[in-house]
């Protein structure tokens, strides 16, 4: 049981990382991204390509790739979802659909429908404890989950442009007649929440096999930490991501995600704003 836990904790450092840059476009944008999780899988996929092309190491790789997903993000919102959020939010929200299709079709005729992995040389290595042992992998892109997830937490809270964002989140205007600028804090918010996908696609791709169409998974998962943790509540990404990895872990291999989902429905019935949404 012990070991399961440690196992639960490990996972749900991972999925806060998937459900933080969903959370900041959810709190700040007022934006549903349905392609958050396929930007995490072509982030993936980049990694993939960088280190058969270029021999780089899957972390190597995000030199290349956080920078690359924030210039996408930042053009993106301010081309085009900046554009179509002054018509509507459904519309907004229809694109990023369209977005999700045109990101999993591309991959599929770029990569084809193989599974990929991003391989490590401490795949199987572990640290032994006594009563439970840490594998390496999974001790790693745990440590980088968190400290992203606190870093961006930081961030917000004692930075004039994270200061500038949280005060776009809170009262548009307001913040426009300060002398923000709404939609260049948008693009900002969103090349963010591209840069933690391209770190969340490393971290995913390491230890599990993926395919053009993961994303769909993962952006379910980021939908149960959002809605656990409490929308736009960074702090409150961390603590769902570990409510949910240890709720899948303890639920077993057949029924751990009916078990997460469980948790999220009695989460929603008890406390539907979400821990730490206020």
């Amino acid at each position: 049981m012990l070991q399961q836990i440690v196992n639960g904790i490990f996972l749900g450092g991972v999925y806060a990382l998937v459900g933080v840059g969903m959370t900041m476009i959810f709190g700040i944008v007022k934006l549903t991204n349905l392609a958050h999780g396929d930007f995490i899988i072509l982030a993936a996929y980049l990694s993939t390509a960088l280190c058969s092309g270029l021999g780089l190491h899957p972390l190597l790789t995000l030199i290349i790739t956080v920078p690359l997903m924030f210039v996408i993000g930042v053009v993106l919102q301010n081309l085009l979802i900046n554009h179509v959020m002054a018509r509507s939010g459904e519309s907004a929200l229809l694109v990023t659909f369209g977005l999700s299709i045109i990101i999993q079709n591309a991959l599929l005729l770029i990569f084809s429908a193989d599974a990929q992995r991003l391989a490590v040389s401490f795949q199987t290595k572990s640290i032994s404890l006594g009563l439970f042992r840490l594998p390496v992998l999974n001790l790693l892109v745990f440590g980088i989950g968190v400290v992203i997830v606190l870093a961006l937490y930081y961030f917000m809270r004692s930075t004039y442009l994270g200061q500038a964002i949280r005060a776009t989140s809170d009262d548009t205007t307001a913040a426009a007649l300060m002398g923000v600028n709404v939609t260049r804090t948008f693009g900002l918010a969103m090349g963010i929440a591209l840069a933690t996908a391209a770190v969340a696609g490393v971290c995913v791709g390491m230890p599990w096999t993926f395919y053009s169409i993961s994303g769909s998974q993962y952006l379910i998962i980021a939908f149960g930490v959002v809605v656990i943790g409490g929308m736009g509540s960074i702090r409150g990404t961390l603590v769902a991501g570990l409510v949910f990895g240890i709720a899948q872990v303890l639920g077993g291999s057949n029924y751990g995600m009916l078990v997460s989902y469980i948790v999220l429905v009695i989460m929603l019935i008890v406390r539907p704003q979400g821990l730490f949404s206020k």
